[in-house]
């Protein structure tokens, strides 16, 4: 493919994860606790755990159950496995029986959705579709595609033609769903929820989305660094976190074109690309909302941003805009 592409990865978590790191506590050591630290891929990008417990073998046991869950989830959820009930369900445009988790998933999917205006929508897969063959070409119109192409993608777009129930889920044919934008959110919570179950007060979870279980041992906050968008391996802030989640989107995160100028942030009333920001954060109480509004706010300004913030359970965005220039909006 033309251009250059990179996942959508910004905020560096673990010293387990290549070209990620935790930022250092300055708290005292915590004795007592094993770290044990996982990494691996899910959902098609680099997935994390660190888990401190005082049974290194119990804590061996739990990573094994979660990536066992996280494994399951992502057979439902995958553009990348060819048997996963999502490309089932974009290949025969309706699944029955559909598993609880698919459901549920969608039904969030619509609903923040409906409470962005349609910003967040899991029915761009049409865009992704035009613009990957488009940019896969040996010799591409640097331009994108043609404005007629755009059009009938579009025509193909939308979340409220989505039929979604217990027993049945429905969409005409010609759609498709991509849940890229949220599913790494919502495996990220399923696994603290199992930690949590098990007795973990303390871990920190990424399985596309950062998400902390309470603090680090020591009482401390997890820190979280937030990549510059514009060179690598800087950090451009740093955000503690305690019982939080965090979820980042870029344009530069998968860009079609050598210049950047198409990525994968589909605006879903034009078919365009996102451009306002070079990255937005997120912080949430739950991973999935934050990986669902990191990318819905990557198309509007701060003022809407902000009048949004206490109706979709974000506390925090921190936004660098197209010149560089890094603010924060606090609920």
């Amino acid at each position: 493919m033309t251009g250059i592409i990179s996942r959508r990865r910004f905020v560096r978590i673990s010293a387990a994860a290549a070209g990620l790191s935790l930022l250092p506590s300055r708290g005292p050591a915590h004795a007592g606790a094993a770290r044990v630290t996982w990494r691996g891929t899910m959902l098609g990008a680099i997935a994390t755990m660190e888990i401190h417990h005082e049974d290194r073998t119990e804590a061996e046991r739990l990573i094994s159950a979660a990536c066992a869950e996280a494994r399951r989830l992502e057979r439902l959820f995958s553009l990348y496995l060819p048997d996963s009930a999502l490309v089932e369900f974009n290949r025969t445009g309706v699944l029955v029986d559909p598993a609880a988790e698919m459901v549920e998933l969608l039904s969030r999917s619509q609903r923040y959705a409906e409470l962005t205006g349609g910003l967040f929508d899991p029915t761009v897969q049409p865009l992704w579709q035009l613009y990957s063959s488009h940019f896969s070409q040996e010799h591409p119109d640097p331009a994108g595609p043609a404005p007629a192409a755009i059009e009938a993608a579009l025509a193909r777009v939308g979340y409220s033609r989505l039929t979604i129930g217990r027993d049945r889920i429905v969409m005409p044919h010609g759609a498709a769903v991509t849940l890229n934008g949220i599913a790494q959110g919502y495996v990220t919570d399923k696994v603290v929820d199992l930690l949590r179950s098990e007795g973990i007060d303390h871990s920190l979870v990424d399985m596309g989305e950062t998400r902390a279980i309470g603090s680090r041992p020591d009482g401390h906050p997890w820190n979280i660094g937030i990549a510059d968008p514009d060179v690598a391996g800087r950090t451009e802030a740093v955000l503690p976190i305690i019982d939080r989640a965090v979820s980042t989107s870029g344009a530069y995160g998968l860009r079609f074109d050598p210049d950047g100028r198409f990525n994968h942030l589909f605006d879903p009333r034009t078919g365009g690309c996102a451009s306002l920001y070079r990255s937005v954060t997120t912080v949430s109480r739950n991973a999935t909302a934050a990986d669902a509004l990191s990318t819905a706010f990557s198309f509007m300004s701060a003022d809407r941003i902000s009048s949004l913030l206490a109706r979709v359970d974000i506390e925090r965005v921190h936004l660098i805009d197209a010149a560089g220039t890094p603010s924060d909006l606090v609920a």
